[in-house]
């Protein structure tokens, strides 16, 4: 005896394919409207559950990635800047350098744009498979004093930790003591050679071992970052302020 839809919906959520259940009916009447063989329709099943997976796994990891606003990579208006070459941006979009665990540092004043490039770069690459996870340098030092003792911050660093990419923004925008420090250094060691960091800064590393009391530890740090790394400085007009809406008119 035949089944019917419902019944069908129901075997396809017991086996975990509940896209293929949710889309069934409807690709059922494309079938039977458009005279499939079988074998399209299969075909046209097994897409749709697994452009559906994507489409939901991308969602989580957009979510997971914590960025502060969502704007892509064509946001970013090439035309208003003298540090990057078109080139050089479609090179970054190939991420070959992400697989090959290069770094990149953004420096520049505020408003140069450093964050909407890095956040346009993350958002491509969880498109493109990548895990990414953006934190500032306040929120990381803040989670890294409370991992131990605070659930929230050691689920967070686990997700830091297992990223294909990591992007720092405000890095050394403010001193760290020897005990956020040694956390940072900490970090920076296993993240070693494990995965692509991008940091963006408004000042120049020569300046991050002036505001950390352990210098030696700086220069260990900054002997990781700058092993494999690209050094973009962005110090054209700043973008915010060419961009903003005046009261008073010209």
């Amino acid at each position: 005896m035949s089944k019917s839809v419902s019944e069908i919906q129901q075997a396809f959520r017991q086996l975990r394919l509940a896209e293929t259940a949710d889309g069934f009916p409807e690709l059922l009447r494309k079938a039977e409207q458009t005279s499939w063989t079988y074998l399209e329709f299969i075909e046209q099943l097994t897409t749709l559950e697994l452009r559906k997976r994507e489409e939901k796994s991308i969602e989580k990891r957009l979510n997971w990635a914590r960025f502060p606003y969502h704007k892509p990579i064509q946001m970013f208006q090439l035309e208003e800047q003298a540090a990057i070459t078109e080139r050089q941006l479609n090179q970054l979009r190939e991420y070959e350098w992400l697989e090959q665990n290069y770094n990149l540092i953004l420096l520049g004043p505020p408003g140069a744009g450093k964050t909407l490039l890095s956040v346009g770069l993350g958002i491509e690459a969880i498109h493109k498979g990548f895990q990414v996870y953006f934190v500032t340098m306040g929120e990381l030092i803040q989670l890294l004093k409370t991992e131990e003792y605070v659930h929230k911050s050691k689920v967070q660093l686990k997700r830091l930790r297992a990223s294909d990419l990591v992007i720092i923004d405000d890095v050394m925008y403010m001193a760290l003591d020897q005990r956020e420090a040694t956390f940072f250094f900490q970090l920076i060691h296993q993240l070693y050679e494990q995965c692509s960091l991008i940091l963006t800064s408004n000042r120049s590393p020569e300046e991050w071992t002036e505001i950390v009391g352990n210098q030696g530890m700086m220069t260990a740090i900054l002997d990781r970052l700058l092993h494999r790394v690209e050094v973009i400085h962005m110090n054209n007009e700043s973008h915010r302020l060419k961009h903003q809406q005046k009261i008073f008119k010209d």
